[in-house]
């Protein structure tokens, strides 16, 4: 039973700050055939609840707290009951969306075992302010949530988000990973370490 990452695709609505954008989200499921990890409840519970089939959910973990990477997080924990992680800095973009829901803190939960394969929880804040990256490397793969797309780093125009934040953050604790590690994001297509790396300067440069 080799650990192994499955994408599954949902859209729905991301709300901030007065406005509200149609989008598509990447919601990631990282364990074997009998445990799994699920990353960003996004929009769409039965189609996620399918993908994870007959698995023990070892947690519900959210990369940050934005509406649209959190949306069925406690459907999809009472379903599976399994508990829900978020880093408490995004605590009022948490209650925004599920108020008076109870969550698990990430600062006590700096390593996840899900089917014998270790996640690194690295705390990557920019985008919002308890933003988190998870790193496998058994799997030669990071999930980055909002913190580095394909092409650059997340935005921090809205509420609660800071360039130089994420760019210290996309400097210091992600680039510094061998650049054949594979970036699954948010939204988008993945990429590597190697292949952003070089653009650095480029996003400093251009200020987002």
């Amino acid at each position: 039973m080799s650990p192994r990452v499955e994408r599954i695709v949902t859209s729905g609505t991301f709300s901030l700050d007065g406005g509200t954008w149609e989008v598509d989200n990447n919601v990631w499921l990282i364990g074997d055939d009998e445990q799994v990890l699920i990353v960003d409840a996004a929009h769409d519970l039965d189609t996620i609840a399918a993908a994870v089939g007959d698995r023990e959910v070892r947690a519900v973990l959210a990369t940050h707290g934005h509406n649209d990477h959190i949306t069925v997080a406690p459907e999809l924990a009472a379903r599976f009951d399994a508990p829900i992680l978020l880093h408490p800095a995004d605590d009022m973009l948490w209650q925004m969306t599920h108020p008076g829901v109870a969550y698990k803190s990430l600062l006590d939960v700096p390593r996840i075992t899900v089917g014998g394969t270790e996640i690194d929880v690295l705390s990557t804040p920019g985008h919002s302010p308890g933003s988190v990256s998870l790193h496998v490397p058994a799997l030669n793969a990071l999930f980055t949530g909002d913190t580095l797309f394909n092409g650059g780093p997340g935005a921090t125009g809205r509420s609660f988000s800071d360039f130089a934040t994420i760019i210290a953050s996309i400097r210091d604790r992600l680039l510094t990973l061998p650049d054949e590690t594979v970036v699954h994001t948010g939204h988008g297509e993945t990429t590597t370490i190697g292949a952003e790396k070089p653009a650095l300067s480029d996003w400093i440069a251009r200020g987002h």
